[in-house]
């Protein structure tokens, strides 16, 4: 038998970079583009949170060295923590800012083919973070293929003081950093702004008829420019997340997985509904690490591969489902992937 109060924060856990890698997906998405380079951009939002993490950490360190007699200071005691956060995550938001605008200009400005872009920005992203990480973890001279940034890795995993003294209700609920809780109020967020506003209006009216939004005065090159640059950042959060707060601190290449395909899939598992990803993320957190809880004898290994693929098999059958019912609302923008052309109109 599973036990759920250890599996279901371990689900949410895993299911927190999903989360914000399938929000910022289904924002580009409802603008119409297909961002396929979504593991790139967690990837570069990663390795630039940690790359500001490192710079910072060495700063804290020399400062340290040059005030070891001062006794108490106000810039260790207030200063650090919030710079911890900040620097991290300023430099992440910004990592994938431009990994957004680096998408638009070859798929908007240049129409170049979303797919093909979208694979080669996940090529290079990939490439990059693993340049840079290799670059930082020889700069700290670790003795491992490996770089742990504990400085300010602690501070991104803080949990409500009364986490611990709550029993099973504190363990499911309140037992995460700020970062997983910041994801599920940007689904929310996301879901409300795209249902319930006239931005969002506009949005899916872009991402339905490019030139019947450009007819009706839409700036249909501000709204893709603005919904891809603002899904890459929300998407790059995820990286810092797994990083940050599910590796402590601990960088190392190539360590991610296939958690950012994982992300494309939840948007057709979530038929293009935010709020809709936050209880799915957990279930595709929960199924990806199902193997670890389910009893299996050393002579039938093998069977882990089968349940690694459970969340792809969901996804296969929700993609036939929704099909087969054939219905407006559970079908992806109109003009997902297609170039606009205004010359066309």
């Amino acid at each position: 038998m599973i036990n759920f109060v250890s599996f279901i924060p371990k689900a949410v856990v895993q299911g927190i970079p999903l989360l914000y890698g399938s929000t910022g997906e289904i924002i580009t998405q409802k603008s119409g583009n297909l961002n396929l380079g979504i593991p790139g951009v967690m990837y570069v939002g990663a390795i630039s949170g940690v790359i500001g993490a490192f710079n910072f950490e060495q700063a804290v360190k020399s400062y340290e060295a040059a005030h070891a007699a001062g006794g108490a200071d106000a810039f260790l005691t207030y200063g650090v923590p919030v710079l911890s956060v900040l620097i991290p995550m300023l430099s992440c938001l910004l990592g994938s800012l431009l990994m957004g605008l680096l998408y638009c200009f070859l798929t908007v400005t240049l129409r170049a083919n979303q797919n093909v872009t979208g694979l080669a920005m996940t090529t290079f992203g990939v490439g990059f973070g693993n340049f840079f990480g290799a670059s930082l973890i020889k700069l700290s001279g670790a003795d491992v293929p490996s770089i742990a940034l504990t400085t300010t890795s602690k501070y991104f995993s803080v949990k409500l003081p009364i986490a611990e003294t709550t029993g099973w209700f504190g363990k499911i609920f309140l037992s995460y950093g700020p970062l997983a809780y910041l994801s599920i109020i940007v689904a929310i967020a996301a879901a409300l702004i795209i249902k319930k506003t006239r931005m969002g209006l506009h949005l899916r009216a872009v991402g339905e008829s490019p030139a019947t939004a450009d007819s009706a005065g839409i700036n249909v090159t501000l709204y893709k420019y603005g919904a891809t640059c603002i899904g890459c950042m929300i998407a790059g959060l995820g990286g810092l997340y797994y990083v940050m707060d599910y590796a402590t601190g601990v960088w190392s290449n190539d360590a991610f997985g296939d958690r950012g395909w994982l992300a494309i899939a939840l948007v057709i598992f979530t038929i293009w509904k935010p709020d809709m990803s936050i209880f799915a993320s957990i279930l595709f957190g929960g199924l990806y690490i199902l193997y670890l809880f389910l009893p299996i004898n050393i002579d039938h290994m093998e069977y882990q591969q089968l349940y690694k693929m459970i969340p792809y098999v969901v996804t296969l059958v929700v993609l036939v489902i929704t099909s087969i019912r054939n219905k407006r609302e559970n079908q992806p923008p109109a003009s997902l992937g297609l170039p606009y052309f205004r010359e066309e109109r």
